[in-house]
């Protein structure tokens, strides 16, 4: 399709200008999260939540230096495509040897979307289908670290291996007693195990490096014993004295799924080589995409990257159509999906209705406030794409009705191609995981009907749940707004997620009122808010009307979280979190903690 040669030098020189904006990004990314190991050292807990927030915009920046760079040394925008199409074959070639090929891909992607029209997004110029294996790759530098490590204990040794492996990963701190630590571990390992025969293989194969998140360490690992393979973790924590103790030992592929939850902030790790930790990771949770664990480990555009790919694919080998999302229609956002596709497509109407009063700026600053946030389980993480093109045949009629009602700016319909080919653009959208909205949940089980006690037990742990998600958001400094059920979704595990933002606010910059006494009978029985009501003022006791409707519902509530009702629980969570404290809000059961005496108790005996 195009000559061999073209202005070769040109393309040559643009492409190693591209790779050295990837390298540069890289180096400062790598570095970053290599330094949360020292800030764990030194209880740095707000350090690191800056550093995460830094992380992110990391990717961006580096692209709009490049992408300024090759404007100013090329006038890359004015460049006719043959030399795009000799840019991308130079930069394969610079990627032989590459530590991070798949990113530096996705990196060439990001800056040639910023320079070439929509048109030219197609595998001879971008890379809609990787080029560079990572099957294998591992750094031959002997001063780097491999990616995992293998310990082979005997069956009288595994408290002596565990501590080693802990004592290998070299933090700078003291241990409270890491002696009963790791027995408590090897304890709780062999019941796990059941009494299982010790196999001539056995070992455990443990990640050089820590994963860092919040005010937690994680060593992550598994063990191997003949055919038996159990994926593993040990979060370590800071004791009130400062020292440092194994907090659970989780295992399993469900332990270790919701440790990796598409709902928690990212993890920061020191790695050369990314892919490798995602392979060794996809092991241990194989129903894992591998876009989210990308995503898991701060590499959101590599994650956005491949989920693009396996979309792609899904609509090459699926036929059903794009449809207006059931549930009850939001004001702010228009909802589509795909049945056979697990995820939803969010975009931000044109116009919202009263009471609603925001713009479409300030509903995208949420978006990207919650991308920053801590999440602690409890708010979906979202993949936000630009100038998205789907086939105009997998949209229904009534969604595009849909569009164009209440989102015409985000909607374009390309000119039929010579195969009478037709797109449908949507200008940009978020994407998030597929829930159970909570609201329908609980329809179910009160239309299953409510003298069955299974039904009953479903109804109050789902009550219980809601009420937990809101608390977590709170030890977290985030107030959802509306908190309406509908703005929840229960995840597979059965964890109740928040995933609608337009309305939240920091906790910190609420007031939270009690409703000011009646003056006269008037006041009492009117149906208006009869006393003045600021922008970011809140009255708890008013949720109650809203939420609990249905006896059942209000009964599992006042139970389990009447506090949520009480403007006090409100304003002594914002007293704390303005005088510095730091919730600690768990990726796993408080029942897990051998700390809190569940598991194991301080004096294993004999």
């Amino acid at each position: 399709m195009f000559p061999q040669q073209l202005d070769a030098p040109q393309a040559w020189q643009i492409a190693q200008a591209m790779r050295d904006g990837f390298n540069r990004h890289y180096r400062l990314f790598h570095a970053e999260s290599a330094r949360a190991k020292h800030r764990f050292e030194t209880a740095d807990w707000h350090g690191q939540q800056r550093a995460q927030r830094e992380r992110i915009a990391f990717y961006d920046l580096r692209v709009k230096e490049c992408v300024r760079r090759l404007d100013k040394e090329f006038g890359a925008a004015g460049l006719p495509m043959p030399v795009w199409h000799q840019v991308k074959l130079h930069y394969i070639g610079l990627l032989v040897n590459h530590l991070q090929p798949e990113l530096a891909e996705t990196f060439f992607n990001s800056v040639t979307t910023r320079l070439l029209h929509r048109t030219h997004y197609r595998n001879d110029f971008l890379f809609v289908r990787p080029a560079v294996s990572t099957e294998y790759l591992e750094s031959d530098d002997p001063a780097v670290r491999p990616t995992f490590r293998v310990y082979y204990p005997t069956p009288d040794g595994l408290a002596v291996t565990l501590e080693r492996i802990v004592l290998d990963m070299a933090l700078h701190c003291d241990f409270q007693d890491l002696a009963r630590d790791v027995g408590w571990v090897a304890q709780a390992l062999a019941a796990q195990l059941g009494g299982a025969k010790w196999r001539s293989n056995l070992q455990f194969q443990v990640l050089s490096s820590l994963f860092f998140r919040n005010k937690g360490a994680y060593v992550i690992g598994r063990l191997i014993n003949g055919e038996q393979q159990l994926p593993m973790a040990l979060p370590l924590l800071h004791g009130d004295d400062g020292r440092l103790f194994i907090d659970a030992a989780l295992f399993g592929e469900s332990d270790l799924q919701q440790l990796f939850s598409f709902s928690r902030a990212y993890c920061m790790v020191d790695m050369e080589v990314p892919s490798a930790y995602v392979q060794f990771l996809h092991r241990l949770m194989p129903r894992k995409p591998r876009w989210e664990l990308y995503t898991a480990l701060g590499l959101a555009k590599q994650g956005k990257t491949l989920f693009y790919r396996d979309f792609l694919h899904h609509l090459r080998h699926s036929s059903d159509q794009l449809r207006v999302a059931p549930g009850i229609k939001g004001m702010v956002m228009l909802v589509f999906d795909l049945p056979s596709f697990p995820y939803v497509f969010k975009l931000i109407k044109d116009r919202f209705p009263a009471p609603k009063d925001i713009t479409r700026e300030q509903v995208k600053a949420k978006y990207q406030l919650v991308k920053q946030h801590d999440r602690v389980g409890r708010m979906a993480d979202t993949l936000e794409y630009s100038q998205v093109a789907f086939p105009r045949e997998r949209f229904s009629d009534a969604l595009l009705d849909e569009i164009r009602q209440h989102a015409p700016s985000q909607l374009e319909l390309t000119e039929p191609d010579a195969d009478g080919r037709q797109e449908v653009v949507i200008r940009h959208l978020y994407i998030e995981q597929r829930m159970l909205p909570l609201n329908i949940h609980l329809q179910e089980c009160l239309d299953a009907g409510l003298e069955r006690p299974a039904v009953q037990r479903a109804l109050e742990r789902t009550v219980v749940e809601y009420g937990n998600a809101i608390k977590d958001l709170v030890a977290a400094n985030i107030f959802p707004g509306d908190m309406l059920w509908k703005n929840f979704g229960l995840s597979r595990y059965g964890r109740v997620v928040f995933y609608d933002y337009d309305e939240i606010e920091y906790l910190t910059d609420c007031q939270f009122r009690s409703v000011p006494p009646a003056r006269n009978e008037e006041d009492e029985f009117s149906s208006e808010v009869w006393y003045p009501v600021g922008p970011r003022d809140v009255f708890p006791e008013t949720f109650a009307p809203f939420l609990l409707g249905h006896p059942a519902v209000r009964e599992a509530f006042m139970r389990h979280h009447a506090d949520l009702l009480d403007v006090t629980f409100w304003q002594s969570h914002k007293e704390r979190i303005q005088a510095g404290h730091w919730y600690d809000v768990f990726p796993y059961d408080s029942q897990r903690r051998f700390a809190a005496g569940a598991a194991f108790p301080t004096d294993t005996g004999d």
